[in-house]
């Protein structure tokens, strides 16, 4: 069969697994005649009460000198790790806005940062393809400068997100622009596990995101610039459980919703979506009110989200500064923070709640980070 013959079949077969996939997803849409929002409503369930008073700025972290790119809380709730395109690490005491630790990293194209559940360590990746550890109790060096206590490499692309496995220092998952997520021994620097990468079922474009279900460590879901959401099981790398299709732009943000029975997803396509991992559909879409003749493209992008403690709000950072609170239940925005006082005056490129629901941190690139504290009772919602 000659090369010619062969593109050819290629072609017929993926224009029939696209109209195969188009009938999946119109039959999907059939059996799905309704979401929560429209449930909720129908049962006579009202917005949450929430206004400017119930969430206000307390705190301002300043000290970067360049666009803040991600943060991270330790699991104790005092303090943050931010990551920044000035080249630094900054870990901050969240209660007096103080600095304990400032880290020059060995690349400066930082992209991301996390915590270890200990509080011990921090990691984080970028453009150099790899993920550095550095052990906050090491002395520091001759040069005043905090030594990388472990390099992870294997990435052939850059490193665009991490997150440690709960209740584990030694664990730790990276997703990358080689379109792969790897689980890390941090003890001995090997990978443990790959996923996607050569398997079809893998992701076809750069990982973005990804987020460890709380309630189930070995489950992981990832997100993608294929504009789709994977469920992994670190148990069987070779395929992903479940595929999630739906957003029409890059999937920048995935976090596992508090009971782990579902995660959220936010993207370039300027929506917020929700799905059940048990069924595999998409429950509902929270998608920004548009003004007449808008299309959807004209949408800011979302580029970070976070859920309450008990998933009834949901909060989603946008390219263009606005950081809405979601109602997630009737999917209506019950605040903006980008119209308070003491918001951010550039794009909103992080964000993430404290362990007990206490605090919401965002982080800009105006190189700032700020603290959103809750007022009363609105620390359980």
């Amino acid at each position: 069969m000659s090369v010619a013959e062969l593109k050819e079949k290629h072609k017929a077969a993926t224009g029939t697994l696209n109209t195969l996939r188009e009938r999946l997803r119109d039959r999907r849409s059939q059996l799905l005649d309704t979401d929560v929002a429209s449930y909720a409503k129908a049962q006579g369930k009202t917005p949450v009460a929430f206004g400017p008073t119930d969430l206000v700025c307390c705190r301002i972290l300043q000290g970067h000198t360049g666009k803040v790119y991600s943060l991270d809380w330790t699991p104790e709730k005092n303090r943050i790790v931010s990551a920044s395109q000035d080249g630094r690490l900054i870990v901050w005491n969240a209660l007096t806005s103080q600095k304990t630790h400032a880290i020059k990293l060995p690349c400066a194209w930082v992209m991301t940062c996390a915590f270890s559940p200990t509080g011990l360590s921090v990691a984080c990746g970028g453009l150099d393809s790899v993920c550095s550890v550095f052990d906050l109790n090491t002395p520091l060096d001759k040069d005043g400068n905090l030594p990388v206590s472990r390099t992870l490499t294997g990435h052939k692309g850059y490193v665009s997100c991490c997150q440690y496995v709960a209740d584990d220092d030694t664990r730790l998952i990276t997703g990358s622009g080689d379109q792969t997520c790897v689980l890390w021994d941090i003890t001995t620097g090997l990978r443990t596990s790959v996923f996607g990468g050569e398997y079809q079922s893998g992701h076809t474009a750069d990982v973005s995101s990804v987020s460890i279900n709380g309630s189930n460590s070995r489950i992981f879901v990832s997100g993608s610039c294929d504009a789709t959401a994977r469920l992994w099981d670190t148990r069987v790398a070779s395929r992903a459980v479940r595929t999630f299709y739906g957003h029409e732009g890059d999937v920048n943000s995935v976090k596992f919703f508090p009971d782990g029975n579902r995660f959220g997803t936010g993207s370039d396509d300027g929506t917020c979506r929700l799905f059940d991992i048990r069924t595999g559909h998409q429950l509902q879409v929270y998608t920004p009110h548009q003004q007449k003749g808008d299309s959807v493209t004209s949408n800011p992008s979302v580029t970070s989200i976070a859920f309450s403690v008990s998933g009834r709000l949901l909060f989603t950072s946008y390219s263009n500064g606005d950081v809405f609170v979601w109602d997630t239940l009737l999917a209506e925005v019950v605040l903006n923070l980008g119209t308070l006082q003491n918001s951010h005056e550039a794009r909103v490129s992080c964000l993430g709640l404290s362990a007990d629901g206490s605090a919401l941190c965002t982080g800009s690139w105006d190189t700032s980070l700020k603290i959103w504290a809750f007022g009363g009772h609105r620390t359980v919602i």
